[in-house]
């Protein structure tokens, strides 16, 4: 297959890139920096007024399309300047890619349309589901709702659109928990807020392999939860990973140090919600990682 992939250089696209890449297919990488090839990889530059990257790519076949550019959300507080480049670098990007897929001699099969479980909103009582409405009560929420919208614009019919939700991806050295992972390092783990929050997680292997199979499943469009089948609690979450690395479990961080670190940002620890791959439990996919306990152990051990 030939891939044409944004935000292929980030913690996720990254990932995806040498899964595919291993898998034998040819990709095409937008990326901010220079037009390049490496190996079966040509990275193109894109974004830029010219639009250079629309008439390169436009007798091109492209098989897929795998979008999944945007400022990162974590990175950073979020000042309004950041806030602004977090959704406009969204919409942008989206909006370019489809830019892109209109002017291609020949359409691709499937657009993956990246979004992520802030879709929902938090909530301490309520499940969510593929088929659940956005509660929007959230900076994430809004972000992700304009995000996800902004795909209306593929008018296509032909072309399967999915839009993935994806959790929160546990991978050692990148991404959430290896960001959580420092107190326990310096023997200083414990509680984060109220602990009860929900985290709904994904292993990356699980994720990429996920992508995959979006690919392969020609039934699936819409959107769909990529998710591990059992969400945890950040006071389970914590517990299991000082079990796992054999550190104590005991120091907390209150909300109040939470909003002093990150500011207005400390609202990705100290909510959660609890959502669910229902699409992904009806479907033929089978979870590597379905339990918080196999993924620690696999990644930390």
């Amino acid at each position: 297959m030939n891939i044409l992939i944004s935000g292929g250089t980030g913690f996720i696209g990254s990932h995806v890139v040498d899964h595919f890449e291993r898998k034998g297919h040819k990709l095409f990488i937008l990326t901010r920096g220079s037009t390049r090839k490496v190996g079966e990889r040509e990275y193109i530059q894109w974004l830029s007024d010219q639009k250079n990257e629309i008439n390169y790519l436009s007798n091109q076949k492209v098989d897929v399309v795998i979008n999944l550019a945007g400022d990162p959300i974590e990175q950073g507080r979020w000042s309004s300047e950041k806030k602004e480049r977090i959704l406009y670098s969204r919409i942008n990007a989206t909006k370019r890619m489809i830019e892109i897929v209109n002017h291609l001699d020949e359409k691709p099969e499937v657009f993956i349309q990246g979004s992520a479980i802030g879709y929902y909103g938090y909530s301490e009582n309520e499940k969510f589901t593929d088929r659940s409405l956005s509660l929007i009560n959230s900076f994430p929420s809004e972000v992700c709702d304009v995000w996800e919208n902004t795909l209306h614009h593929l008018n296509h019919p032909d072309i399967r659109k999915v839009i993935a939700r994806i959790g929160i991806v546990l991978h050692p050295r990148e991404g959430a928990l290896s960001k959580l992972l420092i107190p326990y390092r310096l023997w200083a783990g414990g509680k984060v807020a109220s602990g009860s929050q929900y985290v709904s997680w994904i292993h990356f292997e699980d994720l990429v392999r996920t992508i995959d199979y979006l690919i392969d499943d020609h039934t699936i469009s819409g959107p769909i939860n990529l998710t591990s089948p059992n969400p945890v609690t950040m006071d389970e979450l914590g517990r299991t990973i000082a079990s796992v690395i054999s550190r104590p479990y005991w120091f907390p961080l209150t909300e109040w140090m939470l909003k002093v670190a990150l500011g207005e940002k400390s609202i990705i620890l100290m909510e959660g919600s609890k959502v669910l791959p229902e699409r992904l439990l009806q479907s033929t996919f089978s979870f590597k990682y379905p339990t918080a306990r196999k993924a620690l152990s696999n990644l930390l051990e």
